[in-house]
């Protein structure tokens, strides 16, 4: 049974391969379901399910597409373009199709609530999220008055609660993602138009 079990996981994970479908668009995500099915696929549709199998071009090279995508949408809201590649880095290193736990989707991980405030029909589109992601970035800037470290809080942990503490919350997944981003903020300052 576990036999024929890993020749139909191995069939599953080859056909996009066989059908000539690029590596680029063959990420592998598993699902185990409540009665121990498990499932497979390559569009999560929930924060369930978890990266089974990441395939795609050398680091950094399939990443250079987004770079007009973020200066077009970095320049219609005002945003330093090194700021919207850092707040990408870190909530999805580039990975379109991506699923937290929470169920924030896509490249700058939108939670549907607020894709569906700000107009995101399909999170998993890039130029859509990023487009979202970089309205609601502007919206952060904007309630806090251009602080990027109460913005970039705010962007992870939402507006009310770092209103309710008066700056950065005491989580340390806040805190370190504040950290994480002016990192990459810094970096992409100084690269110009490289992508991690």
């Amino acid at each position: 049974m576990i036999q024929i079990r890993n020749v139909l996981i191995t069939v599953v994970l080859l056909m996009p391969l066989l059908a000539g479908i690029s590596p680029a668009d063959a990420d592998i995500y598993r699902y185990v379901d409540a009665n121990g099915r498990v499932q497979f696929t390559d569009t999560p549709t929930h924060g369930r399910w978890n990266m089974y199998s990441r395939e795609g071009p050398s680091a950094g090279s399939e990443h250079r597409p987004y770079l007009e995508i973020i200066r077009r949408h970095a320049n219609s809201y005002s945003l330093e373009e090194a700021l919207v590649k850092a707040v990408i880095k870190v909530e999805s290193d580039y990975q379109p199709r991506i699923v937290s736990k929470k169920g924030a989707q896509g490249l700058m991980q939108l939670i549907p609530e607020t894709a569906k405030l700000l107009k995101v029909n399909n999170p998993f589109d890039p130029s859509e999220n990023i487009r979202g992601g970089s309205a609601y970035l502007r919206r952060m800037l904007d309630l806090f008055n251009d602080d990027v470290e109460l913005a970039l809080a705010a962007y992870n942990s939402g507006p009310s609660t770092v209103q309710r503490y008066g700056g950065v919350p005491p989580y340390d997944e806040t805190r370190n993602y504040v950290k994480k981003v002016k990192h990459y903020l810094d970096y992409y300052r100084q690269a110009g138009d490289t992508l991690l």
